[in-house]
């Protein structure tokens, strides 16, 4: 799925590289665009996609012209069109205009970066079109990980990871022979409630849960960050991208998120990529593979630097953490009911509905529910993401 991890030649830089970014208004999409501006004469947005915000979309598409923009919401197409009227952009809405626009002919990088399980028809779109995707949304590997590894092999296409951890471990691979491998090691923050009495988590509010230490992020993964569930998909997102089992992944934390993750290797060494907590370079390293191009982002300062900690995550107070590691080794439909559950749930957790002490206990309950069916089939993976949500819905209702 991952390119070559043997240094390749510098690639030629004269050519722009043409880009389509699925999910251009969430975090990592703005951020994406950010970065293509930085190098006007490098990249070229040929297409953008957003799920509602029809306002910035409309705001990016008049800044950077691509040729055509989707809207997800087709409720919200006419408003889109009309505030593109005369700019040459062509507009299209629903789940098929978004996937149209993932096969979009001619084009060097997708940027994965729609949230949630809505990401995995576009992201499979692209890769069946042989594109290099680079991958923010870790819901496609979490949901259809093995049906992803096998049409990405089939169809030629490539996965860049642009998630922090995922990015890092790629990048310490490079160069180094993958049996050499022992285990990964991917980092938390530890979220907002590192520290917090376990015995006063029923009383967390939402706008506590989103208050995160180290990282600005949307909502969803915000809410995930806090209850370590973003670091268990993350560990589920790993097996599919670098080949390794549960037993060889493991999660540290880390509450200053310097070291974005580490790798070691049978030889009782250990490689880590570090930085400062900004998405900016892992996404720009994804477009811009195997070449680091010189940019203006934040740089560590070693003479503040006073202190790296780690420990190991404590199940028992998070436990979203200890069930991914269980739907991973499930598999089957097990992860994918698993993310569903968690989005239902979170959705619940930020609408009042549930208590954050909820959020694993409907994904657990979710879990035990699921059939248990095959994970390389498509129609099996969404009867069991439909019947993970529907099963918190009525559970929360009940309660």
């Amino acid at each position: 799925m991952l390119p070559p991890l043997r240094t390749p030649p510098d690639s030629p830089a004269s050519a722009p590289r043409d880009l389509v970014v699925l999910g251009s208004t969430g975090s990592i999409g703005v951020q994406t665009l950010e970065i293509a501006a930085l190098f006007p004469e490098r990249f070229r947005v040929r297409a953008l996609t957003a799920g509602t915000n029809t306002a910035l979309l409309a705001e990016q598409a008049r800044a950077t012209r691509p040729e055509v923009v989707a809207i997800a919401d087709e409720a919200r197409y006419a408003d889109l069109a009309a505030a593109l009227e005369g700019t040459g952009v062509r507009v299209l809405a629903g789940e098929a205009g978004v996937c149209e626009v993932a096969s979009l002919d001619g084009v060097d990088v997708v940027v994965a970066a729609i949230v949630g399980a809505a990401g995995l028809r576009p992201t499979l779109a692209a890769v069946e079109r042989g594109r290099t995707v680079a991958l923010a949304n870790k819901e496609t590997l979490v949901v259809a990980g093995a049906l992803v590894r096998d049409r990405t092999a089939a169809c030629g296409a490539t996965l860049l990871p642009v998630d922090s951890e995922h990015s890092a471990i790629f990048q310490c691979l490079v160069g180094e022979d993958p049996e050499a491998v022992e285990r990964l090691i991917l980092t938390a923050s530890g979220g907002p409630f590192r520290t917090r009495p376990a015995d006063t988590f029923d009383a967390i509010r939402p706008e506590e849960a989103l208050a995160h230490p180290n990282w600005s992020m949307g909502a969803k993964i915000t809410i995930d960050s806090a209850t370590l569930m973003n670091k268990g998909l993350e560990v589920i997102e790993a097996r599919w991208l670098f080949g390794l089992g549960p037993d060889r992944i493991e999660v540290l934390v880390h509450p200053q998120s310097i070291v974005h993750s580490m790798v070691a290797f049978r030889d009782g060494s250990t490689k880590a990529q570090l930085g400062v907590p900004d998405m900016k370079v892992p996404i720009q390293y994804a477009l811009t593979y195997p070449d680091r191009w010189p940019a203006p982002h934040e740089r560590l300062d070693w003479t503040t630097l006073r202190c790296l900690d780690f420990e190991a995550p404590d199940l028992s107070r998070f436990p979203c953490l200890g069930l991914a590691f269980e739907a991973l080794r499930r598999g089957g439909t097990a992860p994918a009911a698993l993310n569903a559950a968690n989005e239902a749930a979170v959705a619940l957790f930020l609408d009042g509905a549930v208590r954050f002490t909820d959020v694993p206990r409907l994904i657990e309950a979710a879990m035990d529910a699921d059939a248990g069916a095959a994970g390389d089939d498509l129609d099996a993976l969404t009867e069991a993401d439909r019947a993970a949500r529907a099963h918190v819905r009525a559970r929360a209702r009940a309660a």
